[in-house]
């Protein structure tokens, strides 16, 4: 009675039709074969890691290079305006390499600061370290782990291997001596070329537009990303540091900076700058501390990072949550703490290469993230369903307000129901 009464849940939907497969090739591929297509695939899939091992290869020359690349690409519009207003090119091309060398400059005598005031401050939680690690040895030997286990967990919890890890997550960034001179070569090479980059843009537009326009707006996304980033960061950095002071967390300038750069790393970033402050806010103030800093670090990730930063950036990025993702793991890999922390940029570099710069490539844009069409789509089809929804409810209200008719020729030919 229920199914028959088309009463929900009890109401049965009509089954969709399963999708068929198109008769023929695509439009673009008519002249393809499958297989041509396949072995091409398998040979670019092939290619893609040949790169990417060589890459891995040379990753001390290549991150230094590709990071001055990125800082020089921001720093552009300090070039244009000043030529703009009829600055000489020399001196705007010597502005451009003293913005960039200034903002290197700044950034590297605040993590020394930083880093001294960790390390003079480090041996004076050595107990409360050794404590905390037993405690969880503890735990661990609650739970059935092995007591060859626990020693090694213990051991870990030794303030001089944490000091040994930053020093050597920031040295191999930072502080090695060829890292620094292919950065400072770079930034004042890549300047004195990049004066020369407009006119070769337009020399290329008439044969190769396509090309211009990728390049072009490779260059206009990783500018827009990198600056939004950077300032948004420095108000993360600096909204968590003053929460961590408050806190009398130790070391809150070394964490605020560990916040800024772990900003430039989408999804990860976040968890990678929220343990330190944790570990040490457990030890000075215990689990009440340790709630206030995943509240703080959470509001502030979220209106920064969920609300603020892609209504800024709007349509410059364009990828896809899960190939952020996938990119900040293969660009660490590929090249350690500069590839994540470039990541975006580098694969805005890849889909400019692979996918901007060939018109059949384009297609696969939405497929990757640029989703404003795919958008507007999905809000027709979702407005149709809506109506549609709604033309079925009121059939239903305009059928059961009728109620059920008597059969025909039930009573007399006068309209009475028969003798009495």
């Amino acid at each position: 009675m229920a199914a028959a009464s088309g009463i929900w849940p009890f109401r049965r939907r009509t089954r969709r039709p399963e999708a068929q497969p198109p008769e023929g090739p695509d439009t673009d591929q008519a002249a393809e074969t499958a297989n041509g297509r396949s072995v091409r695939i398998l040979l670019g899939l092939a290619s893609g890691m040949v790169i990417l091992f060589g890459f891995h290869a040379i990753a001390g020359i290549l991150a230094p290079s590709l990071l001055a690349l990125v800082l020089v690409i921001c720093a552009q519009p300090v070039r244009v305006w000043l030529e703009r207003h009829g600055t000489p090119s020399g001196v705007a091309t010597g502005a451009v390499a003293l913005t960039t060398f200034a903002l290197l400059a700044g950034f590297v005598a605040l993590l020394i600061i930083a880093m001294a005031q960790f390390v003079g401050m480090l041996p004076q939680y050595k107990e409360q370290f050794q404590q905390l690690g037993q405690q969880f040895a503890n735990w661990l030997s609650s739970i059935g782990i092995s007591p060859q286990d626990l020693k090694v967990v213990t051991q870990g919890f030794d303030p001089t291997k944490l000091l040994n890890f930053f020093s050597g997550l920031l040295g191999g960034a930072f502080g090695f001596i060829a890292f620094g001179v292919i950065v400072l070569t770079m930034l004042i090479l890549m300047p004195a070329d990049a004066a020369y980059t407009p006119t070769l843009l337009r020399q290329l537009e008439p044969t190769k537009p396509n090309l211009v326009y990728a390049m072009t707006g490779f260059a206009h996304s990783v500018r827009r990303y990198m600056v939004v980033t950077t300032l948004l960061g420095i108000v993360q950095g600096v909204i968590n540091g003053i929460a961590l002071w408050i806190l009398g967390v130790p070391a809150a300038l070394l964490w605020a900076i560990l916040s800024f750069l772990c900003s430039f790393i989408p999804n990860v970033g976040y968890f990678l700058a929220l343990v330190p402050p944790l570990v040490f806010g457990y030890l000075i103030g215990g689990w009440g501390t340790v709630i206030a800093i995943i509240v703080i670090y959470g509001i502030v990730n979220a209106v920064v990072q969920s609300v603020v930063q892609p209504k800024v950036v709007g349509n410059a990025v364009a990828l896809s949550q899960t190939l952020t993702f996938f990119s900040v793991l293969l660009w660490a890999v590929v090249l350690g703490a500069i590839g994540a922390i470039l990541a975006i940029p580098l694969t805005l570099l890849a889909r400019a290469i692979l996918v901007d710069s060939d018109p059949r490539a384009r297609i696969w844009r939405a497929a990757i993230g640029d989703l404003r069409e795919t958008k507007d789509l999905m809000k027709e089809e979702s407005d149709a369903a809506k109506a549609e929804r709604r033309e079925a409810k009121a059939i239903a209200r305009s059928g059961s307000a009728g109620g059920p008719q008597p059969p025909a020729g039930a009573g007399g030919a006068d309209g009475t129901t028969g003798p009495t």
